[in-house]
């Protein structure tokens, strides 16, 4: 759905307070109740600087698609799926903007940065046709789909989607959710020490936001904060240790982690 736009945030303040809140240029505005089901505000304000930015949801798993851009299908060759084709990452590979994503100690070789947009689901899902699975959509948030790229066909006979893209901290998500969006009309910009390396429009998704819920809801039952990673598009590169990596949305703001 779309409207006007709204980011929601979850927070740490210095003596431990958690919560989440809607967040502008005026500052966090503290809410109570439930994120995905009756929220309402506090009253309580936070100034910027007062609080650190959590990761903007609590996933039961993130679902990470694999070709469902045309134009990197079209360089890989890939003929486009009629069902999405995806992985699952763990709930512990969650991290928030400004954490670092680090480099697993049994593991030396490339790791990969992909810069995505992220679903957020706001309801329980299941067996759901394209209007309901709109309706199920709360919001989109920033994604980096980090892979150790040399663990992925490490082993001949089985490719190891999930253990490559399931480490912890592999799975930057924020800063916010965002509702309201229309997101076909937005494009993803991933920089790498400051230098674009992605930027590609999310028009060129083969499956819409709303498709890929109704079709997901159909192999699982989706649960609110569930985060469905609609994949990448040209201009994947690797990360040395110590680079800072920076996924944009415009209307959601720009995830920034560095790695090592």
């Amino acid at each position: 759905m779309t409207g006007a736009a709204v980011r929601w945030a979850r927070f740490r303040t210095p003596d431990g307070l958690t919560g989440f809140g809607q967040l502008s240029d005026a500052g966090l505005a503290v809410h109570d109740g439930a994120l995905f089901g009756g929220s309402r505000p506090t009253g309580q304000r936070l100034a910027s600087g007062s609080y650190t930015l959590l990761a903007p949801c609590t996933p039961s798993r993130i679902i990470a698609l694999w070709n469902n851009f045309h134009a990197l299908g079209a360089k890989l060759g890939k003929q486009a799926p009629a069902h999405p084709l995806f992985l699952l990452k763990p709930a512990t590979s969650v991290i928030a903007t400004g954490e670092s994503i680090v480099r697993p100690r049994s593991y030396a070789g490339k790791v990969v940065f992909e810069g995505e947009l992220g679903i957020v689901v706001g309801s329980r899902a299941k067996d759901l046709g394209l209007e309901a699975a709109a309706d199920a959509i709360f919001g989109y948030t920033c994604v980096n789909d980090v892979t150790a790229a040399e663990t992925l066909k490490e082993n001949a006979d089985f490719d190891q989607w999930c253990r490559a893209k399931g480490h912890d901290t592999f799975c930057p998500l924020g800063p916010v959710i965002t509702t309201g969006l229309d997101v076909a009309q937005l494009r993803v910009v991933t920089r790498l020490n400051g230098d674009v390396r992605q930027d590609y429009p999310l028009s060129d998704m083969i499956m819409s936001p709303a498709l890929l819920v109704s079709r997901l809801s159909g192999d699982m039952t989706l649960l609110p904060g569930d985060v469905i990673a609609c994949g990448t598009s040209l201009g994947v590169g690797s990360m040395k240790d110590g680079a800072l990596v920076e996924v944009s949305i415009d209307g959601i703001g720009t995830l920034r982690n560095s790695f090592g």
